[in-house]
């Protein structure tokens, strides 16, 4: 099954939905950038103050748009590092609309922009061990696990394994 969507930039409509998720601890976990949560006024200033342009923001996030205007989640390129031109690749598909395909389809959408359009050499991420779906979306893509990272994530008192993907673009 083809879903028809595109990405785009955030804009203010956008608000509840990225606070949400930038709200869901359970997303946190395999970033070392997130504490706590967010203000509504963090994620306004956020999506004003965003130029959508990676070599000033450092990061390109996307809404993923249906063809009806249903927000299907959100795709990110975070962490770039210019010097070494790679940067990490982050998704979230909101829940009712897993299983359609469209975190494969935005991830390549997304990595072709990387590769061809920006230029960058290598998108990574890092999917804990036990996501199973995470890790079959990335493996589907073409991106090679690489490495196990043991005991790299704590949720509650428990440490979990988490996996890093990485895609070259010339291979």
């Amino acid at each position: 099954m083809t879903v028809d969507f595109i990405l785009r930039a955030p804009e203010p409509e956008d608000l509840d939905i990225m606070f949400s998720v930038e709200n869901d601890s359970l997303l946190w976990e395999c970033s070392s950038e997130n504490t706590g949560p967010y203000s509504r006024y963090q994620m306004k200033q956020y999506i004003a103050g965003n130029t959508n342009d990676i070599f000033t923001d450092r990061q390109l996030r996307m809404m993923i748009v249906l063809a009806d205007g249903r927000i299907a989640g959100i795709i990110d390129v975070f962490d770039f590092d210019v010097r070494n031109n790679k940067a990490e690749i982050g998704i979230v598909v909101l829940p009712e609309f897993r299983g359609m395909g469209i975190g494969t389809s935005a991830i390549s959408r997304m990595e072709r922009h990387c590769f061809e359009f920006l230029g960058i050499n290598q998108l990574y991420s890092y999917v804990r061990a036990d996501n199973t779906a995470a890790r079959s979306v990335f493996a589907s893509c073409g991106f090679t696990e690489t490495a196990v990272l043991k005991s790299w994530v704590k949720r509650g008192n428990t440490y979990f394994d988490v996996c890093l993907f990485q895609k070259i673009a010339d291979q």
